[in-house]
């Protein structure tokens, strides 16, 4: 049975959120940009939440929450991926996380890879963490993007000590086949290189496609890695502050047991609730929802820019909420994100800001109700053809 779309709450409502999404920009601007979701919270968050604000539970996180139990039930029954309880461990959010790991397997002056055009905050964690940003960007085959692996040996090759592997990626919504992450694990391994993967997006998948784990890759793959992932993006929890790190092996969880106790200290009493929560079989039905709103969404704005940019090049992304969407041939420069903020009143993400990759391009959030969608569409349709 196909799960109804999950409806987005109105736009007056939303414009009563305090977040950044709704706190950045006067109401005049149509607010597409950051990775925040317009869709109520699931019942069983909202509940967990409620009574926990009912009996005045606002203290302190304790030691085990229950978030390793619970991720590791969903990682089973979400993709079949054994993950041990006791090879977790909790933190603030994903970044925190990646700097933390990036600090236990790097000296200062270490190369890590990423592969542009992708999440920007990479680029601040490996600065923060003492390393050396290293650029292989994603190759384009004509069909989508996949992993340089010859670029990613070469740079292994030149001594770059670790990755950051964004997975499924951000921005363009792809999901790396387990083929690719296996030859990825083989090729880490020969050099000796420790791959931190970023799985954020990884329950955002759409269900005709496949998301491996970059632990469950491969058994090299569990040997030298670690992923960092939260409910978060999924169920619009960034505010609360929880993410895990997961260990594949015995030599890495013994990484993270040693890492200090603050840094599981920085996980939100609310975070812990919330992810357990999202976790839980109960919230299955939502998220089904949200992944079949989201389906209707990227394929509408494929439709939408047709008609009103045909110029414009975009492909439907596999997994998330964010589109990729190449404007290079309007002509409105390497930034078109200020020009359509400035005369069409939409605020997307400026590509520039994703690498050198993403001149002339924009990213879009499609987590919004249709009809928001369609109308920043039209705004933009408008201004090319004024």
């Amino acid at each position: 049975m196909t799960p109804t779309p999950l409806r987005a709450v109105p736009l007056d409502e939303l414009r009563r959120r305090s977040s950044t999404k709704w706190r950045t920009y006067p109401d005049d601007v149509l607010p597409l940009f950051v990775a925040e979701l317009d869709f109520p919270l699931a019942e069983p968050i909202s509940e967990v939440l409620a009574r926990a604000v009912a009996r005045g539970d606002t203290g302190y996180t304790p030691p085990d929450p229950g978030i390793r139990d619970a991720f590791a039930a969903y990682a089973r029954r979400r993709w079949e991926w054994a993950v041990a309880p006791e090879r977790v461990r909790s933190t603030g959010d994903v970044i925190m996380g990646v700097v933390e790991l990036l600090r236990r397997v790097i000296r200062p002056g270490d190369g890590v890879v990423i592969t542009p055009p992708v999440y920007p905050p990479f680029t601040d964690a490996i600065e923060e963490a003492g390393g050396v940003v290293v650029r292989v960007p994603l190759a384009e085959t004509g069909e989508g993007w996949r992993l340089d692996l010859e670029g990613i040996e070469a740079a292994f090759a030149a001594g770059a000590r670790a990755m950051l592997l964004c997975s499924p990626h951000n921005p363009t919504g792809t999901v790396h086949s387990r083929q690719t992450l296996a030859a990825l694990a083989e090729i880490a391994d020969r050099h000796a290189v420790t791959v931190i993967s970023d799985e954020i997006h990884a329950p955002l998948t759409q269900p005709d496609v496949t998301f491996t784990p970059y632990l469950a890759a491969s058994p090299l793959a569990a040997e030298h890695a670690f992923a960092v992932t939260s409910a978060s993006k999924t169920y619009n929890l960034a505010g609360l502050k929880c993410a895990v790190m997961v260990a594949g092996s015995d030599a890495t969880a013994a990484m993270l047991t040693a890492l200090p106790a603050e840094v599981e200290w920085r996980t939100g009493l609310f975070g812990a609730l919330a992810n357990i929560a999202a976790f839980s079989p109960e919230s299955d039905p939502w998220r089904d929802s949200l992944l079949a709103a989201l389906d209707v969404n990227r394929r509408l704005l494929a439709e939408l820019l047709a008609t009103h940019l045909p110029s414009a090049r975009y492909r439907i992304p596999d997994a998330g909420f964010l589109a990729w969407v190449d404007l290079a041939a309007l002509g409105w420069g390497d930034n078109p994100a200020a020009k359509i903020l400035r005369e069409a009143k939409v605020a997307l993400n400026q590509g520039p800001a994703f690498g050198a990759q993403g001149a002339g391009h924009v990213r879009i959030n499609l987590g919004c109700a249709p009809e928001v969608l369609q109308e920043a569409v039209e705004r933009i349709g408008a201004l090319s053809r004024a």
